[in-house]
């Protein structure tokens, strides 16, 4: 089995609704086996365009796990707080 991983793009628009939203994540990664990898932002374009500020890696255990934490009720339920606070661009890889 191969593992998975989630690149979120992200713009911040309100930090105090990101901060409390950052807060909360970890927990509904736990069960799924996910693992913060990189949070960062952006210090340079080095080719092609890019808008967004920010970037978060994600990695799971198999497609499956990325599949199952994003569909979960305890991750949907922090979605809306999401829309509120960035503007977010999530894709899935596996490896």
């Amino acid at each position: 089995m191969s593992t998975a991983c989630l690149i979120g793009h992200i713009t911040v628009k309100d930090e105090a609704l990101w901060a409390e939203y950052r807060s909360k994540v970890p927990a509904t990664l736990a069960p799924w086996g996910g693992e913060l990898l990189l949070r960062g932002k952006r210090f340079a374009v080095l080719a092609g365009e890019h808008s967004y500020t920010d970037v978060v890696v994600i990695r799971f255990p198999d497609q499956a796990a990325l599949n199952g934490w994003h569909a979960s009720a305890a991750y949907q339920a922090l979605i809306p707080l999401r829309q509120q606070a960035a503007d977010v661009v999530l894709l899935a890889y596996a490896e």
